[in-house]
């Protein structure tokens, strides 16, 4: 058989071939086509896939956050009490470290961690707060519910139960309940900030629905770090980190179109600040969005009020860039430098006796 022979022989077969595989091609496209299509519908209705996604990213990056910060804790003795639980959730428990005897009454910082509402947990700041208790202070690291589990703003609620319970239980706990400092990071500082807002600004506490459980003279001064404190400049956000943003608030709001409705408004405690809002500590990384969208005009406009403000801001071309949450990675000098100056600070607001 002749060569021309052999290819007209062989061009029925290869032609088959080739319509299989342009059907398998096919059948594989419009698999992963229909895959896209269920995705992008399910996540058009729920938050909840997009946000467990986050906080699995959330939950890998606090455990090497709080491997960083492990080494600099000082070997001071610590009386801990870990897993109290103040309330009925199974997320209301709270964790103390004091140098203090049960009894006696020291300067208290409560700090609420992070997580971008919809994760985190107390124990990733533990190693932070060791730190400032072996320098004198009762810390308390503080839990609560997030999204898309419950809504906002039952954090808020326990927040103050959790409050309570450090008021009833002081002297077990060694809580000195009238000089009470408020700390938080990223999405901890918002929700410090809304308890001292509601707790100096009663208006604000009736328009959220919120009973405050301590009263302002109790409220010593309030740590800020990398917080978020106007909605509506974040609405307007772009690109994956916006994505994000959207999505946590609406896991922790429980509408998606939360910069619409009363949870954005009212989250926005840059709206609700008075002259009475407690002492400010506030810093954020220049290499952090946050920074020149949040923190710094929160304390502008703390300054603009009156409010005693401590700032620790970098210049935008400071390098190397310090991203979001700069002050837990104490390998950084800068981070160093941040804690250096929350100590200070807290000594000269809510001195030791």
């Amino acid at each position: 058989m002749s060569g021309s022979e052999q290819d007209a022989a062989a061009t029925p077969a290869a032609t088959g071939r080739r319509h299989r595989r342009r059907r398998s091609w096919g059948i594989a496209l419009a698999s992963a086509l229909a895959v896209v299509l269920v995705v992008a519908i399910v996540t058009s209705l729920t938050p909840w896939p997009s946000a467990m996604i986050i906080r699995s990213v959330f939950e890998r990056g606090g455990a090497a956050t709080v491997t960083e910060m492990e080494p600099y804790v000082p070997a001071t003795a610590l009386r801990e009490q870990q897993d109290v639980r103040y309330g009925e959730d199974a997320a209301s428990t709270l964790d103390v470290f004091t140098q203090a005897a049960a009894g006696e009454r020291r300067p208290t910082v409560v700090w609420v961690h992070g997580g971008a509402w919809i994760s985190g947990s107390a124990e990733n700041v533990d190693p932070y707060l060791r730190i400032l208790a072996a320098d004198g202070y009762t810390t308390v690291g503080v839990d609560y519910s997030v999204g898309p589990e419950e809504h906002y703003p039952t954090a808020i609620t326990e927040l103050f139960q959790a409050l309570t319970y450090l008021q009833d239980h002081a002297d077990e706990l060694s809580i000195d309940p009238d000089r009470i400092v408020l700390a938080g990071d990223s999405a901890g500082a918002q929700l410090a900030s809304q308890l001292a807002a509601m707790v100096t600004n009663p208006r604000y506490a009736h328009l959220v629905g919120v009973a405050p459980t301590i009263a302002p003279r109790q409220l010593a001064g309030i740590i800020l770090n990398c917080g978020v404190y106007d909605l509506s400049a974040m609405a307007e956000l772009q690109g994956l980190s916006a994505w994000g943003f959207k999505v946590a608030l609406w896991a922790y709001t429980g509408t998606k179109d939360w910069s619409q409705q009363s949870s954005g408004a009212t989250m926005s405690t840059l709206r609700f600040v008075t002259p009475d809002f407690p002492p400010t500590y506030i810093s954020g990384g220049n290499g952090d969005g946050l920074t020149w969208l949040q923190s710094v005009p929160m304390a502008a406009r703390l300054t603009e009020l009156g409010v005693p403000v401590t700032e620790l801001f970098w210049p935008a071309t400071h390098e190397p860039a310090l991203p979001h949450e700069y002050q837990f990675h104490l390998d950084r000098p800068e981070a160093r430098e941040a804690l250096d100056r929350t100590k200070q600070w807290l000594h000269d607001t809510v001195p030791l006796d």
